[in-house]
């Protein structure tokens, strides 16, 4: 296929960049499925498999017309962003990245991020995140110390994560928003990417996921799988999707998740590995992505997500 993808942002980025760092694994993946892929991102976008076709970045937020950016022969568009004017001669799907409002209605052709985040928008279609293993390290010994990773608001939960650091006598590392803190067992590193983040993950004993919102995805899950590190997360959004009794534990209150803790201590770091590696690589991602989008071409219809265990049957 012939495929242009929309990231209004200037990529590779640095630092986090989450739903920024998706866009270019489905260009890698879908690249490395012989598809040719024109990527719509702003101008020093440096990602090779790609052809890059610079847009305005101050006017790239889906409010201006898209469709003369588009190279001739674009089979379809896949935008990560919502389109307020999208193309008329060219089919055209949106991947949703987080939540909308109770009264927000999308497009049909939209693609979620996991059988949840579809079910709760009125949605069938859904394709699970993929992480570049080459973006990870896995490291089967870890330090003496649990990490949570994410943003420091309420819904992430990341005050479960203290509190259970403090009643259980654990070092937490906590990589968000730095913000000062006296107790020696809880240390704020402030936002981390890139390396320094593949190193924290890596080096984690425990990877704390206690949100208190219902998750589209969850890439943290996904990397900290990657890395061997096993997760301790609550039953919202789709973790239940992602998390296993392989690869995690997951509770409903603090004190369930606490209480849980020994357990997440003793799970294997190779089986998490092995479980990221069978089903949350780009490429089993990409591999979706194609099947998705080849159905939508064929019969102008989004196809049924599928689970983990269906894609690898």
């Amino acid at each position: 296929m012939r495929l242009a993808i929309f990231m209004p942002a200037v990529l590779p980025v640095q630092g986090y960049g989450g739903t920024e760092r998706i866009a270019v694994n489905q260009v890698r993946g879908l690249a490395a499925r012989g598809h040719t892929i024109s990527l719509l991102a702003g101008a020093g976008s440096t990602v090779p498999e790609a052809a890059l076709v610079p847009v305005p970045l101050p006017a790239a937020t889906g409010r201006f017309e898209i469709e003369p950016y588009l190279p001739a022969g674009t089979e379809l568009l896949l935008s990560n962003v919502k389109l307020h004017h999208p193309p008329a001669a060219v089919p055209w799907v949106e991947v949703l990245h987080g939540n909308r409002r109770p009264d927000e209605r999308g497009p049909p052709q939209t693609i979620y991020l996991s059988r949840d985040h579809a079910e709760r928008h009125g949605g069938g279609c859904w394709v699970h995140n993929g992480v570049d293993p080459a973006e990870v390290i896995f490291r089967p010994v870890k330090q003496k110390f649990d990490l949570f990773l994410g943003r420091l608001h309420a819904v992430k939960g990341y005050h479960w994560a203290i509190a259970g650091a403090k009643r259980l006598d654990r070092k937490l590392r906590i990589a968000g928003a730095w913000r000062p803190s006296l107790d020696p067992r809880v240390r704020y590193l402030g936002q981390v990417g890139g390396a320094a983040k593949a190193e924290l993950l890596a080096d984690a004993r425990l990877a704390w996921m206690p949100a208190l919102w219902d998750e589209p995805f969850g890439m943290t899950l996904v990397e900290a799988m990657a890395s061997g590190t096993p997760v301790l997360g609550t039953r919202r959004g789709a973790l239940p999707e992602i998390i296993t009794s392989e690869v995690g534990r997951l509770g409903t209150t603090l004190d369930e998740l606490i209480a849980l803790v020994p357990e997440c201590e003793r799970i294997d770091p190779a089986a998490c590995r092995a479980r990221f590696e069978k089903y949350f690589t780009h490429h089993q991602m990409a591999a979706e992505y194609e099947r998705v989008l080849r159905e939508f071409l064929a019969t102008g219809r989004l196809p049924v997500g599928r689970t983990p265990e269906e894609r690898g049957a």
